[in-house]
């Protein structure tokens, strides 16, 4: 029996022994090809300029402009360790693979605030190993460049909310007809749930699935301790 348990041992040991050296020559290649396709695209467009270019923007909102609870909304939502990590966070990879591979399908990336802002700029939505290698690669870069506020300023002034709506203050405009600052706190996580699924979420197309989403969003700052119960509670009453 020993002997039976010890060659189940070795053989478990040798079946991880080959996939992680699979794992590791397909790092390999498509940390390549990744690092390849970052280079082409800042090349093409340096961070620098490309950060100069959307400041630029008309009605751009700085981070002292955004409500507190707006800024605490997204960060619960999409990216809990914003603050703590250097662009990548890396438990939120291993997490997402883990469940990519229990599921058998590529639905979580795992990506963080500043992977999806060099993702919409540089790259396309299309999941591919290669692309997730070079916005973690111009990830890196930009959080050399930017401190995490502007990291913040530049996400929400560039991401979609749906119904033609780019960037927060054109959301709050056209959905609220207010600025940013103006936002109730209702308001401000509702806005704060549309990007994950704009089109689907939104408030012009269907309201019901975008009030869905706020609890998820309030759920979700009540498991990080953003807000307690009783506030999210209170928010999601505060518009009946």
């Amino acid at each position: 029996m020993k002997k039976v348990l010890k060659g189940i041992g070795k053989g478990l040991l040798a079946v991880a022994l080959l996939l992680f050296a699979g794992c590791f020559v397909i790092g390999v290649i498509f940390g390549t090809k990744g690092y390849r396709m970052y280079r082409d695209a800042v090349e093409a467009v340096p961070i620098d300029v490309l950060v100069e270019s959307l400041r630029d923007q008309e009605h751009f909102v700085s981070y002292e402009e955004l409500p507190e609870i707006y800024i605490d909304a997204v960060i619960s939502v999409e990216d809990k360790r914003f603050f703590s990590h250097h662009g990548v966070d890396f438990f939120a990879i291993v997490r997402a693979v883990w469940n990519d591979v229990r599921t058998l399908s590529f639905v979580e990336g795992g990506s963080t605030i500043t992977q999806q802002l060099m993702k919409n700029q540089y790259f396309t939505q299309e999941k591919k190993m290669e692309r997730k290698f070079a916005e973690v690669f111009a990830a890196l870069e930009l959080e050399k460049l930017c401190s995490k506020e502007e990291i913040f300023e530049l996400y929400i002034n560039t991401i979609y909310f749906g119904s033609g709506y780019y960037g927060l203050y054109d959301a709050a405009q056209g959905y609220y007809g207010k600025t940013p600052e103006e936002l109730t706190e209702y308001e401000a996580i509702m806005l704060a749930g549309l990007p994950n699924a704009p089109s689907a979420y939104s408030l012009d197309v269907s309201p019901t699935l975008a009030e869905e989403r706020m609890q998820q969003v309030l759920d979700r700052m009540v498991k990080c301790k953003a807000i307690t119960e009783e506030k999210a509670k209170e928010i999601l009453s505060s518009e009946e």
